[in-house]
């Protein structure tokens, strides 16, 4: 029989006991946690109050920029050289868009989308954060702007945006003065260092537009836009408004710029007017140019290789960016600067057998005449440009003397023009070689110095300066574009601050001397450009010059007719005018005009002609 185990009795003390811990410590969880959940409240509805209400504001409230009107730009007399149009574009939100891919394709169905759009767009919008709207399509026509408005529901996050877009109304005129704006991308952005500044859609890109962009673009402005559930606008909370940009007016007159540019009649070249009273640019021409209005909205792959592999190269900014021996007109400032050495007086005479020789050389230097010119003065060296005068000349001043007189005229280092990447050039020196090409100087170097050929290279606009110093009595300007800005309408114009003019040599008498050889080119019975001089009612102080491409072998001759187009020499011609009270002076060169005489100087005498008797009229 089996044996029945006993139950211990339940010790109802000790279970009571273990209920009232574990209710206690349950009481406490439960305690706490409730103790927790009232902190996280109050941290969030008092301590985190206003972050959290501003986020919630955020969510309802959209910050939009509003962009400010770029400024115009106008020439001296008022004539509107850079214009804004109303347009609209097609914009897309990228936050905003689930499949972009997608939306592209749709687009294209109803709006004809170029694959360099696609590919700008694309581009923009890597470099741009995703709640930036980033432009697709610029000015849209209006049947373009009707299809999309009809589809609009169909894209959300793609609107079209009323805008203002850039237009030249001179198209190719002003391409090298005015420049053009074109679509901002990432190294606008990182040039201009400012983030802020990507809801700009459009950036100065060359010459005004570039120069004075923190000008032009004014300051960004905002709107504070109420928006429901679904992203739609409700209302507008609050407006900053935005500042529109400075109009500027140029120094340039548009009717003379048009006027240098009919007067090349068709030909390559660049010129370069100026006041040298004030340093002011009257006109400034290269040519050929371009339409700038093919890249304010984007150019095209097919336009932009058209331009960039023409041979002519209009993109070239020939009247500052380019560089050219000065040959013969270089020659007046050699001159003055023999006189303020003390090296000659205006009636030493040197004389000219055509041929000139370093002691201890068989070596030739020429004269352009066969013969030679015979004894001459400073002011027939001038008229007749001898040769054989300033070699002589050149050699008795040596090359570190040289090079240091002619810095003072400004060769050799940008003049300050307001207008981005100016060249340089070179100015023959010892120091120069031996850095350029590690090889010491020779005196036959020196001697083609003495005529502007050899390492020398010039613009045209430090020619134009130059010329301004001799025309203004030793008084060098600085050459600036920038007249005057004026901020809001029917505010007046504030005149741009200039820097004050600094004095290159202040002996009259040796200006004089260098001005009557100058004036004997033109007006006298020996000129080099006297033909350029009939019928003159003014006189005409200048200077021709012709930089070679190619030269003669031996004693044969050179027709320069003959030779093909790209290897004919370069004309070249410096002038002032009136010469006995000087308001304008410029330099020009025609590429390819073969002489300075025959090209160039007629190309000076319809601009002159063009500025001086128009002011007669007036």
């Amino acid at each position: 029989m089996k044996r029945l185990r006993r139950r211990p009795l339940k010790d109802a003390y000790a279970e009571a006991a273990a209920f009232r811990r574990r209710a206690l410590v349950s009481f406490v969880l439960v305690t706490l946690g409730l103790m927790l959940l009232a902190g996280w409240y109050f941290r969030l509805q008092v301590t985190m109050h206003e972050e959290y209400r501003t986020r919630s504001e955020a969510n309802r409230i959209k910050p939009r920029p509003v962009v400010p009107a770029r400024g115009l730009i106008y020439d001296r007399n008022g004539r509107l050289l850079a214009d804004n149009v109303p347009a609209y574009r097609l914009e897309v939100v990228p936050e905003q868009v689930r499949d972009m891919a997608a939306t592209l394709e749709g687009l294209a169905g109803i709006l004809p989308l170029s694959q360099d759009e696609i590919e700008r767009f694309q581009a923009a919008r890597r470099a741009t954060r995703s709640f930036h709207p980033v432009p697709l399509k610029l000015r849209l026509s209006e049947a373009e702007v009707a299809r999309f408005a009809v589809n609009r529901h169909r894209f959300p996050g793609v609107d079209a945006v009323p805008y203002l877009t850039r237009r030249y109304p001179h198209g190719e005129l002003f391409a090298h003065v005015v420049g053009y704006v074109g679509r901002m991308d990432a190294d606008d952005l990182q040039r201009l260092g400012d983030s802020r500044l990507a809801a700009f859609s459009h950036v100065g890109k060359s010459g005004i537009e570039r120069y004075y962009e923190d000008r032009l673009r004014g300051e960004i402005g905002y709107a504070q836009v109420e928006q429901n559930a679904r992203g739609r606008d409700i209302r507008v909370l609050n407006r900053i408004p935005a500042r529109p940009g400075h109009d500027l007016f140029l120094t340039i007159d548009a009717e003379l710029q048009a006027a240098v540019v009919e007067a090349f009649a068709g030909q390559h070249g660049a010129a370069v007017v100026m006041d040298p009273r004030n340093g002011e640019v009257l006109a400034l021409v290269s040519l050929p140019a371009f339409d700038p209005n093919l890249f304010v909205n984007g150019i095209s792959h097919a336009d932009y290789r058209a331009l960039v592999d023409s041979p002519s190269r209009p993109l070239f900014n020939r009247a500052v960016l380019g560089g050219y021996e000065p040959g013969s007109t270089i020659k007046p400032f050699i001159g003055l600067v023999g006189l303020e050495l003390g090296l000659r007086r205006p009636e030493d005479r040197t004389f000219s057998d055509g041929a000139f020789r370093l002691p201890g050389q068989d070596r030739e230097y020429r004269d352009w005449r066969r013969g030679g010119h015979g004894w001459v003065d400073l002011r027939e060296s001038l008229a007749q440009s001898v040769n054989t005068y300033y070699y002589q000349l050149a050699l008795d001043i040596g090359i570190d003397r040289l090079s240091a007189e002619m810095a003072k005229f400004g060769f050799g280092r940008a003049t300050g023009i307001d207008l981005s990447g100016e060249a340089s050039g070179i100015l023959p020196s010892r120091e120069w070689k031996r850095s350029a090409r590690n090889q010491p100087w020779f005196p036959g170097e020196t001697v083609i110095a003495g005529i502007g050929q050899g390492y020398w290279v010039t613009t045209t606009l430090q020619l134009a300066q130059a010329t301004s110093i001799l025309a203004a009595g030793g008084w060098r300007h600085r050459p600036h574009l920038l007249r005057a800005t004026q901020r809001g309408f029917g505010t007046e114009p504030v005149p741009e601050p200039q820097p004050a003019p600094e004095r290159v040599t202040a002996n009259v008498r040796h200006i004089e001397a260098v001005r009557d050889g100058l004036v004997a080119v033109m007006h006298g019975p020996t000129g080099t450009a006297r033909a350029e001089a009939t019928g003159l009612d003014y006189l005409i102080a200048g200077k021709t010059g012709t930089a070679q491409r190619v030269t003669r072998r031996g004693d044969a001759s050179l027709n320069l007719d003959e030779l093909p187009f790209h290897l004919r020499h370069r004309a070249l011609f410096i002038a002032f005018a009136p010469a006995d009270d000087p308001q304008v002076a410029l330099a020009l060169v025609v590429e390819s005009g073969g002489s300075g005489s025959r090209a160039a100087a007629p190309v000076a005498r319809r601009i002159f002609d063009a500025w001086l008797l128009r002011e007669r009229r007036e």
